[in-house]
């Protein structure tokens, strides 16, 4: 299992441990510890085979270091990339105001044009 230190709303650690590993563990640092799930993105499970397999998605998100805990949607949330980028209700991820484009390239976002620059290949 998989669980994030939060501090202030915000993650600074993320370990591998078995919950009975904290019945021993002294942690005198502020915070609290999370569990999060490694196969849990966007709000969705996916099984081993990268595919979605109807598995609890646990808060969203795995939790990253830097990534903030929104306690009242219980999910963890990466940082803002872009000014211009909505968070998703849905999946607690952030949304370009133009959606990927679906073509098969591959694009970075240019937040000065608020366009997808095609990347050469």
């Amino acid at each position: 299992m998989h669980f994030a230190k939060v501090t202030d709303e915000i993650v600074v650690q993320v370990i591998v441990a078995e919950n009975d590993f904290f019945d021993t563990f002294v942690d005198d640092t502020p915070g609290q510890w999370i569990q999060t799930s490694y196969n849990t993105r966007g709000g969705v499970h996916y099984g081993q085979d990268g595919q979605p397999d109807g598995g609890i998605a646990l808060r969203k998100n795995f939790a990253g270091v830097g990534f903030t805990y929104d306690q009242v949607r219980d999910a963890f949330i990466p940082p803002k990339i872009f000014p211009s980028w909505t968070l998703n209700e849905d999946t607690c991820r952030w949304d370009p105001p133009i959606a990927y484009p679906s073509d098969g390239n591959n694009y970075r976002w240019n937040e000065d044009t608020q366009s997808w620059i095609l990347l050469s290949e």
